[in-house]
């Protein structure tokens, strides 16, 4: 898929965790993600030949990747500089990280990151759903580093983070100019430590502007509370789906991320609602940060059946798309999902798929917008790249990149509300699937409910 550099031999199947990293020692904000191994390939070939160049042996990077009018010696003299002159041995290692490092960020893009070998480890590591750190996914958003989504029943979560926080500080540490990466390290840690998180949320004064959501330029320090949250970092489990009744005949499927054991524990939820005769289902994707793939495509598959439910798109041509892969079991059953602000990725990508269909109507805010795809990559040593190489859009061509879902009701969830345990997003599903076709409803999409 990648034309002007090698593609790296895959080893493992698609891997789809999404939008930025998690800060809970989980590792992270999980995008579409191609895992590969580079073994022997030109692109480890090229990064030795770099050291090689430097003592005056090999050769530079391939010619065909290079610009042939700029001046590469540059990068050269630098390293040559820096070993001659620098006031303390300069090593090597640290020197080529760095380069790459510098190099992928130069992307400007969140999502492309070079990752050396001990945050390589942590980062394979934190997709297997257990992990130790306070339970929140975190990201950068308009040059901002967020809380995209506290995790049920986690520290980050009973401490009161919730969507939309910025972090200004880690144990006293400024976040300003930070990568996630490096914030992740910082707040990760082992069971029984604490972390303190300089937050600021939003006041109650603007909570109401519907234009003011979390994640909104606008808003200024001026317009959020600021203060200090003591985290203590616990071992992290993760249950990825929680069938509840909340009323007689409505079941809500809540999926709290898209990882290994979520397609199996779906279909187990999805028995126990058809055994029960339900009239309506709710799918909650409310603060899912996504996952994988191809528990995405399943999920989606028991409205969509084997239909569309993404389609992937670089330089404007479409590379592939991704089906549903079982029976359209719920396809008959009333549906809404729920979402909002932390919804990201695989999440807005099942939710996009039901909405182009016309099997859910979407109730919440509008969501995170993580609709990239990335390709992960391992070199020999243990470092690893990650790089954004297309985008996701809907069955109907919608693209989910930056853009995020915009659902057919639009009800806020305030900090008010979760303080008095009221869940406004809730009810008003549980109206439209016991009253549908009444004004105000989810057919009417213009209107938004207070």
């Amino acid at each position: 898929m990648i034309t002007d550099i090698p593609r790296p031999k895959r080893r493992l199947k698609t891997w789809f965790w999404i939008c930025a990293l998690v800060a809970v020692g989980c590792g992270a904000f999980f995008s579409g993600l191609y895992l590969g191994h580079s073994g022997s390939t030109q692109a480890q070939t090229s990064l030795q030949a770099i050291v090689k160049n430097v003592h005056g042996i090999g050769t530079a990077a391939p010619a065909d990747t290079v610009d042939k009018d700029l001046n590469f010696s540059q990068f050269w003299e630098l390293w040559k500089m820096l070993k001659l002159k620098y006031y303390e041995d300069a090593s090597d290692q640290k020197m080529l990280y760095g380069a790459m490092k510098g190099m992928a960020e130069a992307m400007g893009d969140p999502y492309t990151s070079f990752f050396e070998p001990t945050t390589a480890k942590e980062f394979s590591d934190s997709l297997k759903g257990e992990f130790e750190g306070i339970g929140a996914e975190i990201g950068i958003r308009n040059d901002q580093l967020q809380v995209i989504a506290p995790l049920p029943e986690t520290p980050a979560a009973r401490a009161g983070l919730m969507a939309g926080d910025w972090i200004l500080a880690i144990n006293g540490t400024s976040t300003e100019g930070m990568f996630t990466e490096e914030a992740v390290t910082l707040i990760r840690g082992k069971k029984g430590t604490d972390v303190t998180l300089k937050i600021a949320r939003i006041k109650s004064k603007v909570k109401s502007t519907k234009s003011k959501v979390a994640t909104s330029t606008a808003l200024t320090l001026d317009d959020r509370d600021v203060k200090d949250v003591k985290i203590t970092r616990d071992k992290i489990t993760v249950k990825s789906v929680i069938l509840t009744w909340p009323k007689d005949g409505i079941a809500m499927v809540q999926i709290t991320n898209f990882n290994q054991d979520t397609d199996q524990e779906f279909s187990n939820a999805v028995d126990q609602v058809l055994a029960k005769g339900a009239k309506g289902v709710i799918l909650d994707v409310r603060n899912d940060p996504g996952g994988y793939l191809d528990r995405a495509t399943t999920i989606a598959s028991a409205w969509v059946g084997t239909r569309t439910v993404v389609s992937e798109r670089r330089k404007g041509k479409i590379l592939d798309e991704f089906h549903g892969t079982g029976d359209a079991r719920l396809d008959s059953i009333p549906t809404v999902v729920l979402v909002n602000q932390g919804s990201a990725s695989a999440s807005e990508i099942v939710a996009g798929a039901l909405q182009d269909y016309g099997l859910a109507k979407l109730i919440g805010m509008k969501t995170f917008g993580k609709g990239s795809v990335q390709d992960y990559s391992e070199f020999d040593d243990g470092s690893a790249v990650k790089i954004t190489i297309a985008e996701w859009l809907t069955p109907k061509g919608r693209s989910i990149n930056k853009t995020g879902i915009k659902p057919d009701i639009e009800v806020d969830r305030t900090a008010d509300d979760y303080n008095e345990n009221r869940d406004p997003q809730l009810d008003k599903a549980l109206e439209y699937l016991t009253h549908p076709g009444e004004p105000g409803d989810a057919a009417a999409t213009s209107t938004k409910a207070k």
